[in-house]
């Protein structure tokens, strides 16, 4: 009788290691903290991958960025219909006899000063979007700056008008303190070119200016020095409120140069697809708590 040979002992698969070392993806991603304006490494951080690993998206950053442009539509252009035109209504000549084409009032859209026939109202054009998925539309804007090594997050040794330490100021060096004393930037246009020709060096010393497609400066409040400076030289960069960003503002310039304060609270606005904000009175119930970022790993 015929017997079943033993198989030799040939691996069938490449995978010889334990289930339970297998792979998974990483939960937190390091990131850099800069000193401003020198660009010096302070400290390295661990942030969560949920924040700055996000997979790219298009469809989600083009649904949020039409969304963002719909928003700001005025919507304002307004026209006069027939009924709307000043001015008597009578017919102006015979409907026959005259050999002329027919012709009603004045108010007739062929005639110059006449009504528009189907032109635009005042109307609303925005659109919605789910909020769950505008969120995950700023965190992979700032994810996709992040692998392409073009977010910059620093933490400044200067402080604020409200002493808050850490804040992106543009600190002056001692020449500019040295001529207003002497009295030779006693008028403000030459303190704003001042401040426009220091930004400038301070922004291609680092290779974020003009040729490396300006930059982006993000910060948790108005800090006077940097945002007169780079109004004054729009082509070199342009500095915005933490308020006053959009996602199409994280993907417009070449750097984003970003205040830690500031990403933390962007973060922390634009996450609801990852925290429940529904109170739950049985507090037996698991609730999603909110990944963390900003753990110190070297500094």
């Amino acid at each position: 009788m015929a017997t079943e040979a033993p198989l030799p002992n040939i691996t069938t698969s490449a995978n010889t290691s334990p289930a339970d070392a297998s792979w998974r993806p990483a939960s937190t991603v390091p990131v850099t903290i800069f000193d401003f304006p020198s660009y010096e490494p302070l400290r390295l951080e661990s942030w969560s991958a949920k924040h700055l690993y996000v997979p790219l998206r298009r469809d989600i950053l083009h649904l949020a960025v039409v969304y963002e442009g719909d928003k700001t539509r005025q919507g304002t252009a307004s026209t006069k219909t027939r009924w709307e035109v000043a001015g008597s209504h009578r017919k102006l000549r015979p409907q026959k006899g005259t050999g002329r084409a027919r012709l009603g009032s004045r108010q007739s859209p062929m005639l110059r000063g006449g009504g528009k026939p189907f032109g635009p109202k005042p109307r609303d054009f925005a659109t919605r979007l789910n909020r769950k998925v505008y969120d995950l539309a700023w965190r992979t804007a700032l994810s996709y700056r992040y692998r392409r090594g073009e977010l910059v997050v620093c933490d400044g040794n200067s402080s604020n008008s409200n002493g808050n330490t850490g804040a992106l100021e543009l600190p002056l060096p001692q020449e500019f303190a040295d001529l207003v004393d002497a009295g030779e930037l006693r008028e403000a246009e030459l303190q704003r070119g001042f401040k426009a020709k220091w930004a400038r060096q301070v922004l291609d010393a680092n290779g974020w200016g003009r040729r490396c497609g300006r930059s982006t400066f993000i910060t948790s409040g108005y800090r006077d020095n940097l945002f007169e400076a780079l109004d004054e030289v729009p082509n070199y960069g342009r500095a915005l409120d933490v308020d006053d960003v959009d996602v199409k503002d994280l993907l417009e310039t070449g750097r984003l140069v970003v205040e830690r304060d500031a990403l933390a609270e962007l973060l922390d606005r634009h996450q609801s697809d990852l925290v429940t904000r529904v109170f739950v009175a049985n507090a037996d119930l698991p609730r999603k708590a909110a990944p963390e970022s900003g753990k110190v790993l070297v500094g």
